[in-house]
């Protein structure tokens, strides 16, 4: 599984997270699910990055999951039957939060690959997408299944901001600059 890492401390990321996602995704615009709940600081990272991505006048693609309107991990099932209904032969990219290692905190990974979400605080949901978004927002701790309370809201919020602008990069919608 190809994977790419970034340190969201460097705010330039945007442009190498664009490059990863047509690595792994290619040019083709691909219907993208924003996993998570506007409840929670830490899991509104997915919701955060839709509602930026449709507020984007140039947006041609179909994006499930905003602040208004979240996907959390409860319904990746009924979301999954709904795509492969909808857009049967449209790849899927998935944005969602995740907890790690406190020394990967403010990481974004793009990976080769569908996810599980909820898998961190020990859900057990379909695997889902084609290619997936992470951000660590939090520490994984063996007691602790939870993504709240202890995300700081401007990480989360200039993750996914650097998250949603590498999106309208990757399918041109948005100048590197």
């Amino acid at each position: 599984m190809t994977q790419f890492v970034f340190n969201s401390i460097n705010r330039k990321n945007y442009s190498e997270i664009a490059k990863a996602i047509n690595v792994t995704l290619g040019k083709e615009k691909p219907v993208i699910i924003c996993v998570g709940s506007d409840l929670s600081v830490g899991d509104s990272l997915g919701p955060f990055v839709g509602t930026r991505l449709t507020e984007n006048e140039n947006n041609d693609y179909f994006v499930y999951g905003t602040l208004e309107n979240p996907i959390t991990a409860k319904e990746v099932k009924t979301i999954n039957e709904k795509i492969k209904r909808m857009h049967p032969f449209s790849k899927v990219l998935v944005v969602d939060a995740a907890l790690g290692k406190n020394s990967e905190i403010g990481y974004v990974k793009v990976l080769e690959g569908g996810i599980k979400p909820g898998l961190g605080v020990k859900k057990d949901l379909p695997l889902i997408g084609d290619v997936s978004i992470i951000a660590i927002v939090g520490e994984y701790q063996s007691n602790y299944y939870s993504l709240s309370g202890k995300e700081r809201l401007n990480a989360v919020y200039l993750m996914g901001q650097d998250i949603a602008k590498a999106i309208n990069i990757a399918f041109n919608k948005e100048k590197t600059h």
